[in-house]
């Protein structure tokens, strides 16, 4: 027998830790049944059926989430056509909380996963062993004589018992072969469930936390940086809910940091405490990166969503770790909310751009099946997309239009702001603005207007597009922005074509060639750029400051910051006759 667990991942980079993790779980004796296919969401549907029929499964099981779940529903459709007797299993969030509808809607899955998976599907692999297809002795499997009898199940019958959760330290590690994860994203679990109550999110349900021994997780952690693995994301809903568990991880990847390895964490920022910080404050630039849910700031919303979060200690806090100028930091907002209009919106993303991460994230709400929002989604009035990914489409306090509009904010942010290519010429072009929401509003008009949302700029135009905006608005600081989007752009990448908005270099060339010669540095590593401004400092270029004669910036590219990618910059000494 073979039982094929699939997951149908949102980009090749990820990876899909359940299939991995089930397979795990059901144990040695009954591996040589389980095999494993990832496919991406990027591929034609045909061309996952074709490999799936090839592979000619006794059983087949789906991993079900809203990225992937119209595609799913797809291959429902035509494999039953080419694969009559394979017998079809889903589990996975997007299924496990209207089980019993989706089995009237597909007559050909054989039954639903609900829930947790893993102490679910070794029972099931064992039914198949009693029942006598699964090419392992029965005699070495404690199995369950009827299908009525594998916990955790929906059936057309109906459901069966729950199952037990599973203890996290008893499942195998899932990474001892790294060659399926080569070039992609490992993704580790050292706990499950949340102790908050956030009502769009479905971890709330699970309202045990259960941890990974500590011991475990250590061991695991060496093995990952002994292999260099490049990140290790933690999927842990709320890495620092125990602060125990929190800072000997913190702790031990300070103390056996190898240089290369990065991990990301999930965590709530206004309960850290000042150790906590103080420990990351010490870890190497780039060793870590935190995301941190911020959702909203405005307190009718927060209780609304069953959000207790003190703002103020956590704007305190972000300010602390950036202090430390070691830590990238990922801010999240929801846009969709009960009682959070435009104007309210507007205020929440202000005060979170104002904390300066290196990434802002501007998300919208998504309406999940299960979760407490879905359930107060028709008293709220928000109305949201039928399909997955259940995103808000309007609700009492924001209108369509609005959402609209925040999606071109949204867009504005990810290339201007997220992308880190103009992070010294941002914040001298808000000063032209009453806010910083006011000034990606503004771009994104400007985009609407000159339609770049449908023939959007290339990565290298989009230095111009800035300039352009900018002499709209700041017209008689053109020079200024000139050379600000000259620094920005050196900082990233040496270009060996100049855009037009930079200076005329003919009459340095002779000159910085000859320096770089007998500093017996490469131009091909590096480059010279003078400026009239010091666009380095912010601080001055808004105070008004300009040099009386040009000054030299040396950028280095064999030094890069390992946070922001930037390239060294020095000033350097250099006469040009």
């Amino acid at each position: 027998m073979k039982f094929l667990l699939t997951a149908i991942n949102a980009k090749y980079i990820h990876s899909n830790p359940a299939i991995y993790s089930l397979r795990a779980y059901a144990g040695e004796e009954l591996r040589q049944s389980i095999e494993l296919a990832e496919y991406t969401i990027n591929q034609p549907v045909q061309e996952i059926l074709a490999d799936i029929y090839c592979r000619k499964p006794d059983a087949i099981g789906f991993s079900c989430y809203i990225w992937n779940w119209c595609m799913v529903q797809e291959l429902l459709a035509e494999l039953p056509k080419v694969l009559p007797d394979t017998q079809i299993w889903l589990g996975g969030p997007e299924v496990s909380y209207d089980a019993d509808k989706l089995l009237e809607k597909f007559p050909c899955v054989k039954g639903i996963m609900v829930g947790e998976g893993e102490t679910v599907f070794r029972e099931l692999m064992a039914y198949y062993v009693c029942l006598g297809v699964a090419q392992v002795p029965a005699s070495s499997i404690t199995a369950p004589a009827h299908l009525e009898d594998v916990p955790g199940l929906c059936l057309r019958s109906g459901y069966t018992r729950p199952q037990a959760p599973a203890d996290l330290s008893a499942i195998p590690f899932l990474y001892e072969d790294l060659t399926p994860f080569t070039n992609r994203i490992i993704y580790y679990e050292t706990s499950r469930g949340c102790p908050f109550r956030c009502s769009y999110c479905l971890s709330s349900i699970d309202k045990t936390v259960r941890f990974r021994d500590i011991n475990t997780v250590k061991r695991e952690l060496r093995f990952f940086l002994d292999h260099q693995v490049k990140q290790v994301k933690f999927v842990d809903r709320t890495f620092n809910c125990k602060r125990e568990h929190a800072m000997e991880i913190w702790q031990y990847i300070y103390e056996h940091d190898n240089g290369v390895t990065n991990f990301h964490f999930e965590i709530s920022a206004d309960i850290l405490r000042e150790e906590e910080i103080v420990l990351l404050n010490q870890l190497r630039p780039g060793l870590a990166q935190l995301e941190i849910g911020v959702q909203t700031v405005n307190p009718e919303t927060l209780r609304a969503i069953c959000r207790n979060m003190d703002i103020d200690r956590l704007e305190a806090n972000v300010a602390a770790i950036r202090r430390g100028r070691n830590v990238h930091l990922h801010l999240d907002l929801i846009a969709g909310l009960p009682y959070e209009d435009y104007g309210s919106f507007r205020h929440s993303f202000d005060r979170v751009y104002r904390m300066k991460p290196e990434q802002l994230q501007l998300g919208f709400l998504k309406v999940l099946k299960g979760s407490l929002m879905h359930k107060m989604a028709e008293e709220y009035r928000i109305y949201y997309l039928d399909n997955p990914p259940y995103e808000v489409l309007y609700t009492r306090w924001l209108s369509y239009e609005d959402v609209l509009r925040l999606k071109g904010i949204e867009e504005m942010v990810e290339l201007y702001y997220n992308s880190s290519q103009f992070t010294h010429t941002l914040p001298v072009l808000e000063t032209a603005f009453e806010s910083p929401f006011a000034m990606f509003e503004a771009l994104a008009d400007f985009y609407r207007e000159k339609g770049y949302f449908t023939n959007s700029p290339a990565r290298a135009y989009r230095y111009q597009v800035l300039l352009e905006f900018a002499g709209r608005y700041d017209e008689t600081r053109e020079q200024v922005y000139r050379e600000l989007l000259t620094y920005d752009l050196y900082l990233r990448e040496n270009l060996k074509s100049r855009p037009d908005f930079t200076k005329d270099l003919t009459s340095y060339k002779d000159r910085i060639r000859e320096f770089l010669r007998m500093a017996n540095r490469q131009r091909s590593l590096t480059h010279i750029e003078p400026f009239q401004y010091p666009v380095w400092d912010v601080e001055a270029v808004n105070a008004g400051e300009k040099n009386e004669e040009d000054e030299f910036v040396l950028f280095d590219y064999t030094m890069r910051n390992p946070l922001t990618y930037e390239a060294a910059a020095e000033i350097m000494n250099l006469e040009v006759k």
